[in-house]
């Protein structure tokens, strides 16, 4: 099972190779792996027909009980044949609808058959987080088979739709997933429908978010409104996706999961008057368009309703006439697309008011057509007529309300003759006044998928008693029927043979009437389903708009305010209703009265802040806070943390600083004493609800610290530094996660600041020279003093002569001098130290960056550009490359990254030892330094330049002379 599977993704990202090599014959090498699914399964039809099932199961998540589970039973066996089936023969079909020449076909065909794959595990998913992950999938790969032609606005916007649709349903489907697994304690969806939980208020609601997916998947009302506008798609996609495939995926879970809670009481007047409705709605709709595609549109969404009706009836006759319905569906559907892309493809057009005379140009075409129509309609001797009949007859002799559900069922089956009776004469008849329409000939590889399908229709009309056994098995999980129905083409005379005559006839009567029925239809049709998008679109957007200007008054300190007083009613509800201190041990205000000092002292700090003016200040005593919580952590033993929250500190009120002189230098906003005076009360209390909470959570501790453990697992390694070894040891992952977004934070930061930039016209002439900071600091470079003949004259710094006068300290660049290689002699120590001493990547990037912002405070953008002479980006590319490689490379035995060690001795420097955590570290060491420097670069090169602009410094063309950009 699961090589079928890779075996479809696998072969898809070739398919752009292939669909080059071969151009549309591609088709046919990318229809193998479905027509071996259908090959297989046909294979297991026997062990499915029996009631047994073929199982594979590879355990994914075990702490959480998720596992990639599938298993091939009765219905399985029915999806895989018709996904796997009617996907083989719709590649085949594309061989011949397709061009050469058409745009991204390479990837159309990647995508059809990644789809086909992500289908095929969908129905053999036995899981319900394995469920989810292919039914998003699905999702994802018909929104870009549906906007295929994205050159145009429509397809463009059908894709959006059906998958604002069907994502929000799939989100409402996995919440109720996670509810069901866990009131079933499993997420094996075999173990749940045999022994389903009881059906408790949480169960009710997990089964009405279930049925959210569900029908949203197989466009039920109120949810049909993306399947018409879908057929913007190719006819191929069409042909599939919305007709043997993806639509088909709710009506699937509805009927995987019918019987376990077809019971419960919201299960079923959801279902029953939903699937009603919309088969009414469907029809009605379909007798008024004049498109081919779309009244095959409008007819699907109509016997999706019928389907998921019957599906979830919950009763053993009308599961079985369910799934017969489900391959009958498929059967005169698919073809009924495939002839329409015919037509389409010989005719020039879909419309059946300049249709005539078609079926007299083509008539096998319109035999194949007529065949699956008049499956359609239900007639006999074809298999729509037989699982039509089992239907009523199931229907007959149910409860009440099922007897009203065979009223709609009746009322949808005339419709349903009508529309197509319509598409019929619409696309062959010759039409009164209307000449024949030109039409060219049609070869037989074009024709022979749809007549595959039609004829198969037509040979298990007879024969559908061969696959009573297949469907029987999956009707059987139902309780047994004192009256078992069993599938077979001719039952006698009776009412179901009455209740189909009575259809027929109220069809062929709408279908006379036609322009009456049109005009009615046109009177009292309901919105269209791009007006309800468009509506729904727009009110989403004005209550967005109200809401945010409801709330974003552009007040930092009224933000503040909201969100700490959200976390302090939250807090204080806990603690007065839990009261969790009950049994806690009384707390202790410090283990060593240093700390209280130190804790005295920065909250002193912090309440200064409160009466400042001047910007500088404020930035002066918020550093202080930092410094005395690095202070506390020196105090309580835990030198790592306190290394980094000084790095962190330092490196933190440089971008302050470097952002602050472009600001005023006094606070702008004007407070009024009584909003003074409410701040106070607020961050106070703030501040102490979080004391608490945090003296509560650990002082509540019932289960054993995880750092003996952690200490011991450390000792095992050899190693002493518990703090460094977790981080890029035992949960690099989570390190290596963080590094990322780190990363993206500090590009998309640098991004912001550099695209005002990119606008400003004076530099138009040195971005078309490609002149930076970094190229240029070489022509500044040349023209410095060189040789052994003016060495007693060189400069202390690379480019201090870059620098205005005025703005040079000559005592700041001698210690900047002398203090930069030892701060990078310091920080590769603290890199390669740290799995004994306090140390580690993290903080030894800080350090290198602090050594590169020492150079840069001396010497101005140009002197960064010497001391880095590389771009930042290359650093942080480079580190991330490096950890996340490192992190693969310590999956290959499952195990930590200490898989790979070595030891060794170095005659200066002795015995070592190394191992692949380390080369982590230095990954993360190279992340974090070019974070600083892209940092340095935008908030201090960048308002360098500003300075400068504004002081008439730089020349307007930006030529050397005036300096560079730091990029």
């Amino acid at each position: 099972m699961i090589a079928l599977i890779v075996a479809h993704f696998a072969l898809a990202a070739c398919a752009g190779p292939l669909v080059h090599r071969l151009g549309r014959r591609a088709f046919v090498v990318l229809a193998t792996p479905p027509a071996a699914a259908t090959v297989w399964a046909l294979t297991r039809w026997n062990t499915a027909a029996s009631g047994g099932a073929d199982t594979w199961s590879w355990q994914w998540i075990p702490d959480y009980g998720v596992a990639v589970d599938l298993r091939l039973d009765a219905l399985s066996e029915l999806m895989v044949l018709l996904a796997a089936g009617v996907g083989a023969l719709v590649l085949l079909y594309c061989a011949s609808y397709f061009t050469d020449d058409t745009p991204q076909l390479g990837r159309f065909a990647g995508n059809l058959l990644a789809f086909a794959g992500a289908m095929l595990a969908l129905v053999l998913a036995d899981d319900l987080i394995t469920l989810y992950v292919f039914w998003e999938l699905t999702t994802v790969f018909s929104y870009l088979l549906i906007g295929h032609g994205s050159e145009h606005r429509h397809s463009r916007r059908s894709a959006l739709q059906a998958l604002v649709v069907t994502t929000l349903g799939g989100l409402a489907m996995l919440v109720g997933f996670l509810i069901l697994g866990h009131a079933a304690g499993t997420y094996r969806i075999s173990a749940i429908v045999a022994d389903p939980p009881e059906a408790t208020l949480a169960v009710s609601v997990a089964v009405v978010l279930v049925l959210c997916g569900a029908l949203s998947k197989s466009a039920i009302w109120p949810f049909s409104m993306w399947l018409p506008n879908a057929m913007a798609a190719p006819t191929p996609v069409s042909a599939y996706l919305h007709a043997a495939a993806m639509v088909k995926a709710g009506v699937y879970l509805v009927a995987r999961l019918a019987p376990a809670f077809a019971d419960v009481p919201v299960w079923k007047p959801v279902v029953l008057v939903l699937g009603g409705a919309t088969m009414l709605l469907g029809g009605w709709r379909a007798l008024r368009l004049n498109d081919l595609k779309l009244v095959l549109a409008y007819g699907t969404v109509s016997q999706l309703g019928f389907l998921t009706l019957l599906a979830g009836t919950g009763n053993r006759n009308a599961a079985l006439a369910a799934v017969a319905m489900i391959l009958g569906h498929a059967l005169f559907k698919a073809p009924l697309f495939l002839v329409t892309g015919i037509v389409d493809h010989a005719t020039g057009t879909r419309d059946l008011r300049r249709l005539s005379g078609v079926g007299r140009s083509l008539p096998y075409v319109a035999a194949v057509a007529v065949l699956a129509a008049a499956s359609m309609a239900a007639l006999p001797p074809l298999l729509g007529f037989a699982a039509k009949e089992a239907a009523f007859e199931a229907l007959l002799h149910g409860t009440t309300a099922e007897w009203w559900a065979l009223a709609v069922v009746v009322a949808g089956s005339a419709l349903t003759t009508a529309y197509t009776l319509r598409f019929v004469w619409g696309a062959f008849a010759r039409k009164p006044g209307l000449p024949d329409t030109p039409v060219h000939g049609v070869g037989w590889a074009f024709l022979a998928p749809p007549a595959l399908l039609a004829v198969l229709g037509l040979v298990l009309g007879p024969g559908v008693g061969w696959t009573d056994r297949l469907l029987g098995a999956y009707a059987d999980t139902f309780p047994a029927d004192p009256h078992p129905y069993h599938l077979a083409l001719w039952h006698g005379l009776g009412t179901a043979l009455l209740l189909s005559a009575l259809a027929w006839a109220a069809g062929a009567v709408l279908f006379l009437g036609r322009t009456h029925v049109t005009r009615i239809s046109r009177r009292i049709a309901w919105p269209t389903a791009d007006s309800v998008f468009g509506h729904l679109l727009l009110g989403q957007e004005r209550l967005a708009l109200q809401v945010t200007g409801f709330i974003q008054r552009g007040s930092l300190s009224v933000y503040l305010a909201t969100t700490l007083l959200v976390m302090l009613a939250g807090q204080l509800a806990v603690l007065v209703v839990d009261t969790p201190w009950d049994g806690a041990v009384r707390p202790r205000l410090w283990d060593n009265p240093l700390q209280g000092a130190v804790a005295a002292l920065t909250c002193a700090a912090a309440l200064l802040c409160l009466t400042v003016r001047r910007r500088m200040k404020a930035v002066v005593l918020a550093g202080l806070t930092g410094y005395g919580a690095a202070l506390l952590f020196v105090v309580q033993g835990a030198p790592d943390l306190a290394l980094t929250q000084f790095c962190v500190e330092t490196v933190s009120m440089i971008v302050f600083v470097l952002v602050l002189r472009r600001m005023p230098v006094h606070f702008q906003e004007t407070v009024s004493t009584w909003r003074r005076a409410a701040r106070i009360p607020v961050a106070l209390a703030s501040a102490a609800t979080v004391g608490v909470g945090l003296w509560v959570a650990a002082a509540a501790r019932t289960a054993q610290p995880a750092g003996a453990a952690m200490v011991e697992e450390v000792a095992d390694h050899g190693l002493k530094d518990v703090v460094a070894t977790i981080l890029v040891d035992l949960r690099a992952w989570d390190t290596m996660g963080e590094s990322a977004v780190l990363a993206a934070a500090a590009i998309g930061v640098t991004s912001l600041i550099y695209l005002h930039r990119r606008s400003e016209g004076t530099m138009a002439q040195e971005e078309l020279q490609g002149r930076t900071a970094w190229s240029l600091s070489a022509q500044h470079s040349a023209r410095l003093p060189q040789g052994d003949d003016v060495a007693p004259e060189r400069s202390w710094l690379a480019a201090g002569s870059t620098l205005a006068p005025e703005h040079r300290s000559i005592v700041f660049e001698v210690v900047a001098r002398l203090l930069f290689h030892p701060i990078l002699v310091l920080s590769v120590y603290l890199l390669f130290c740290a799995e004994s001493l306090p140390g580690g990547g993290f903080v030894a990037g800080l350090v290198a960056g602090l050594a590169m912002i020492t150079r840069y405070l001396a010497g101005g953008r140009f002197e960064l550009a010497e001391a880095a002479p590389l771009q930042p980006g290359l650093f942080t590319g480079l580190g991330l490359f490096i950890s996340t490689g490192v992190g693969l490379l310590g999956l290959v035995d499952g195990t930590v990254l200490h898989a790979f060690t070595y030891h060794g001795h170095l005659p200066v420097f002795g015995d070592y030892h190394l191992s692949t955590s380390v080369l982590f570290d230095f990954g993360v060491y190279l992340l974090v330094l070019g974070v600083v420097l892209d940092i340095v670069r935008a908030l201090g090169a960048k308002v360098d330049r500003q300075i400068e602009r504004a002081a008439g410094v730089l020349a307007p063309e930006g030529g050397p002379e005036a300096g560079g950009s730091p990029r």
